[in-house]
C-alpha cells in the first residue's frame, strides 16, 4: 500500500513540473513571438510601382484627359513629388534604383544594356533588395527587369530578390512574349525565378503580372513578415498593344498612337487599383508604404506626351528626366500635399533601408539621401544637387570648335575648311552641287575631329558675385539629416565672376589613340606638374585644402598641362554629353538630345523600331547645333525656354567645376561589344544567360565599332520605305521650325 501511494506521489509531482517546464516555454516562446511581431509592426510593407516611359503629362491629376482615377485618388491622399527626377532611360534609372548610386560609379554612364551585351550590375556592389533581406523583408519582384542577365550571377535571384516573374529584356511583345535585339534576332522572354515560364502566350502582360503580385500578397502572412514587393510594369513601354475595350473611352483622340497609349496609361491604373484591394483585403495597407514612380520621362513619336516640358525620353532636358511620382502611406504624418522638395531616384536607397530599420553604413559610396521625413513630415530636403549623367562616349563638336580656312569665292558656304569623309569626297567627284543650292549633302559618317588652339578670352568686369539659387528662398538643409558622403566636396564658388568667354572655350584634344582598356577624355588635358595642380585646386575651392582622386576618366597622354593663366577654362570639356542640377541651376553640355516642346497635336503618327527610340535621335536643328552649353534657372523657368549661359557665365563656371569634381571619382564606362552566342537560336529560341560564371570582367573597357572584314549585302530597293522615312523627317522638322 505504502509502496502504491508512493509511486502514485512521483507520477503527480513530474506531471506539475513537466506542466510547469510547458508553461515557462510557451511563455518565453510568446515574449519572442511579442517582440518579433513588435519589430515587424514597426516595418512597414514596402510596395514599390515602377511604370516605364510614362511622361509627365500621362496621368490624369497632370492632364484630365488621361483617365486615371485610382492614380489620382492615391496621389491626393498621399504625397505628389513635383520635384522628382530620374533618368532619361530604362537602365540607367532602374540601376539607380537598385544600387542607389550614379551611373558614373556603376560603369553603366552609356546607353541600355542591349539582349546580347555581356553587362550587367557589378558583382561586387549591394543592392536595395539585398539590405532589406538582411532587414528581415521577404522579397519578390514582378516585371521587367532590363539589368543584364548574360550570366546567371545577374539574375534578380541572384541579385536580392526571394522570387521573380518577368522579363529580363527591355522592351517585350504584350502577348506573345517575344523579344527582338534587331531584325531577325528573336526570342521568348518570360522567366519564372531562373527558368523559361513557357506556355503563358495569348495573356497580356500587364494583367499576368498584376495576378502574380496579386497572388503573392496572397500566400504571404504580413503579421510574421514584412514585405517588399517590386511591381515593375512592362507599360507603357512600346509596343502599343493595349486590349480594344481600354481604348473606347479615348475614342475621340484624333491621334492613333496617343489614344493607344493612353489606354495603355488606363491598364495600368487598373493594375494598381487591383494591387491596392488586394493590400487592404489580406491586411497590409494599414502598414504599407506605397510608392508610384516613372523611370524616365515619355516618347513623343509613339504617344506619350512631356507638355509642357522639354524634350523626350533619352534626353536631359526636363521632359527626359523629370519623372511621375507619388508616395501613399497611412504612416505619412502629413498627407494630401504636393511636395517641391528636390529628390532624386537614387534616393529611395537609403529611404527604403532606414525606413525597413536597416544599417546604411554597411553601404558604402550611396549618392542617395534619406528623405523619408522630407516626404512624410514636410521638412528640407537634404539633397541640393543631381548629378544627371557623365557620359564620355557620347562627344559633340560645336562648329566655332571645327577648323576654318580662308573662305573662297567658289565655297561661299560658312562650311569651308571642314574636311567632308571620303565617302562623300566619292560622291562629290561623281555629282559636283551647284553652287546656288541651299541643300547640303549629308553623309553617314561622323565628321573628321580637328584640335586648334583656344583663342584668347576676354576680360570681363570684375566685382560681380556668383549667387546659386535666384528663385525662390529656401532654407539650408539641416546638417544633422545630411547623408555622409564617400568623396569630399569641394564648395560652390562666390568669388568675383570669370572671363565670359572662358567658360566655353574647350581644351585641345589629345593625339593619342583610345584603346579598349583607357578610358575616355573628359578634361583633354591632365597636369602633371605640382604647380598647375594646386592652381586649379585653388580654382576650384579657394582657401581649401582639397584633395583630388585619381581622374580615371581624363586622357593618359603625358603632355604637361599648359598654365591655367594662358589657357581659359582647364576644368571640363564642353564637348561631353553631361548635365547637372545645382540648386535652382540646370547646365547641359555636349548634345543633352532633341530638345523641341511637342504639344499633343503634332504627335506624328509613324513610330520608329523601338531599338532606335531608346537611343539618341538625330543632332538637333542648326539653331542649336552651334553651342554645347545651356545654363537654365529651373526653379524660374521649369520649361527650359530661356538660355541664360551667355548671362551668367559665372554660374556656368561654377557647375562645370562641379561636374569636374564628380569627373574625379568616375569609374570607367563599360559598354562591352554584342556576344553572337546570347543568340536565341541557340537556347531553344529564348532570352537566357549564356556565358559561365568566370567569365566577368572579360571585356575590359568599351569598344568602338569598325569596320567588318566581311562586305556588307547590299540591301534592296525600297521605295515605300523611303517614301515613309521621307514623311517622318518631313514631320519632324516641321515640328522643330513650326513650334
Amino acid at each position: 500500500m505504502r509502496a502504491a501511494l508512493t509511486v502514485l506521489t512521483v507520477f503527480l509531482s513530474l506531471d506539475f513540473l513537466s506542466a510547469q517546464s510547458k508553461s515557462d516555454v510557451r511563455n518565453n516562446s510568446n515574449t519572442q513571438t511579442g517582440a518579433a511581431g513588435q519589430k515587424t509592426k514597426s516595418q512597414p510593407h514596402i510596395i514599390f510601382v515602377l511604370i516605364d516611359d510614362q511622361g509627365f503629362n500621362d496621368i490624369g491629376y497632370h492632364n484630365p484627359t488621361i483617365k486615371t482615377p485610382t492614380l489620382d485618388k492615391l496621389a491626393a491622399e498621399g504625397v505628389i513629388l513635383e520635384n522628382y527626377y530620374v533618368q532619361p532611360i530604362c537602365t540607367p534609372s532602374r540601376s539607380q534604383l537598385i544600387t542607389g548610386r550614379y551611373q558614373i560609379h556603376t560603369g553603366l554612364q552609356h546607353s541600355i544594356i542591349r539582349p546580347r551585351q555581356p553587362s550587367c550590375l557589378p558583382s561586387h556592389m549591394d543592392t536595395l533588395p539585398e539590405r532589406l533581406r538582411q532587414a528581415g523583408y521577404a522579397t519578390h519582384m514582378v516585371g521587367k527587369w532590363h539589368l543584364g542577365f548574360y550570366r546567371k550571377a545577374c539574375l534578380p535571384t541572384r541579385k536580392g530578390f526571394d522570387t521573380f516573374f518577368g522579363s529580363l529584356t527591355g522592351s517585350v511583345d504584350y502577348y506573345s512574349y517575344r523579344s527582338c535585339d534587331g531584325p531577325g534576332l528573336c526570342g521568348y522572354d518570360l522567366h519564372d525565378n531562373e527558368s523559361v515560364a513557357w506556355g503563358q502566350e495569348g495573356k497580356y502582360s500587364t494583367t499576368l503580372f498584376t495576378q502574380r503580385a496579386r497572388k503573392i500578397l496572397e500566400s504571404h502572412n504580413p503579421t510574421a513578415r514584412p514585405l517588399f514587393l517590386l511591381l515593375s510594369l512592362q507599360a507603357v513601354h512600346t509596343p502599343l498593344q493595349p486590349p480594344k475595350s481600354y481604348i473606347y473611352p479615348y475614342r475621340d483622340m484624333a491621334n492613333v498612337a496617343r489614344r493607344k497609349f493612353a489606354a495603355m496609361v488606363s491598364t495600368v491604373d487598373e493594375a494598381v487599383r487591383n494591387v491596392t484591394y488586394a493590400l487592404r483585403k489580406y491586411g497590409y495597407y494599414r502598414n504599407s508604404v506605397i510608392i508610384y514612380s516613372t523611370d524616365n520621362g515619355a516618347q513623343p513619336f509613339i504617344g506619350g506626351s512631356n507638355w509642357p516640358l522639354r524634350g523626350k525620353k533619352g534626353t536631359y532636358w526636363e521632359g527626359g528626366v523629370r519623372g511621375v511620382a507619388f508616395v501613399h502611406s497611412p504612416l505619412l504624418k502629413r498627407r494630401r500635399r504636393v511636395s517641391k522638395a528636390l529628390l532624386h531616384i537614387t534616393d529611395w536607397f537609403p529611404t527604403l533601408v532606414g525606413l525597413a530599420g536597416g544599417n546604411i553604413s554597411q553601404s558604402q559610396g550611396l549618392d542617395g539621401f534619406d528623405v523619408w521625413t522630407t516626404i512624410s513630415e514636410g521638412t528640407e530636403s537634404p539633397r541640393t544637387e543631381v548629378l544627371h549623367n557623365i557620359d564620355p562616349l557620347h562627344k559633340t563638336e560645336s562648329w566655332d570648335d571645327r577648323p576654318r580656312k580662308t573662305p573662297s569665292a567658289a565655297s561661299p558656304s560658312r562650311g569651308t575648311g571642314f574636311k567632308k569623309p571620303k565617302k562623300q569626297k566619292k560622291v562629290l567627284k561623281k555629282q559636283k552641287p551647284n553652287k546656288k543650292s541651299g541643300f547640303k549633302l549629308k553623309s553617314t559618317k561622323r565628321p573628321q575631329l580637328f584640335s586648334r588652339p583656344a583663342p584668347k578670352s576676354k576680360k570681363s568686369k570684375p566685382g560681380t558675385k556668383l549667387k546659386l539659387k535666384s528663385g525662390p528662398k529656401s532654407k539650408p538643409a539641416p546638417k544633422a539629416r545630411q547623408q555622409p558622403r564617400l568623396y569630399s566636396e569641394p564648395k560652390i564658388q562666390s568669388s568675383g565672376s570669370p572671363s565670359a568667354s572662358g567658360a566655353y572655350r574647350q581644351i585641345s584634344k589629345s593625339k593619342s589613340k583610345r584603346t579598349t582598356s583607357q578610358n575616355h577624355n573628359l578634361s583633354q588635358s591632365r597636369p602633371a606638374q605640382t604647380k598647375s595642380k594646386k592652381k586649379l585646386r585653388e580654382q576650384l575651392k579657394p582657401g581649401s585644402k582639397q584633395t583630388f582622386l585619381q581622374n580615371q576618366n581624363t586622357s593618359q597622354s603625358g603632355t604637361p598641362a599648359p598654365s591655367l593663366q594662358s589657357t581659359p577654362s582647364p576644368l571640363w570639356d564642353a564637348s561631353v554629353q553631361a548635365a547637372i542640377r545645382v540648386g535652382d541651376w540646370k547646365l547641359l553640355t555636349g548634345d543633352p538630345g532633341h530638345g523641341d516642346w511637342v504639344p499633343l497635336q503634332m504627335l506624328p503618327t509613324l513610330p520608329g523600331r523601338w531599338w532606335n527610340l531608346e537611343r539618341s535621335s538625330a543632332p538637333p536643328r542648326k539653331s542649336a547645333a552651334h553651342r554645347n552649353i545651356w545654363l537654365f534657372n529651373i526653379t524660374a523657368d521649369p520649361f527650359e525656354r530661356r538660355d541664360l549661359a551667355d548671362q551668367r557665365p559665372d554660374v556656368v563656371q561654377q557647375l562645370l567645376a562641379r561636374l569636374a569634381y564628380y569627373n574625379q571619382t568616375a569609374v570607367p564606362v563599360y559598354f562591352p561589344p554584342d556576344d553572337p552566342r546570347a543568340n536565341p537560336s541557340r537556347h531553344g529560341e529564348a532570352w537566357v544567360p549564356w556565358a559561365d560564371q568566370e567569365e566577368e570582367g572579360k571585356y575590359q573597357g568599351v569598344y568602338k565599332k569598325g569596320r567588318s572584314g566581311k562586305k556588307k549585302r547590299k540591301k534592296k530597293k525600297c521605295p515605300l520605305c523611303k517614301l515613309k522615312s521621307f514623311f517622318l523627317k518631313l514631320n519632324t522638322g516641321m515640328m522643330s521650325n513650326g513650334i
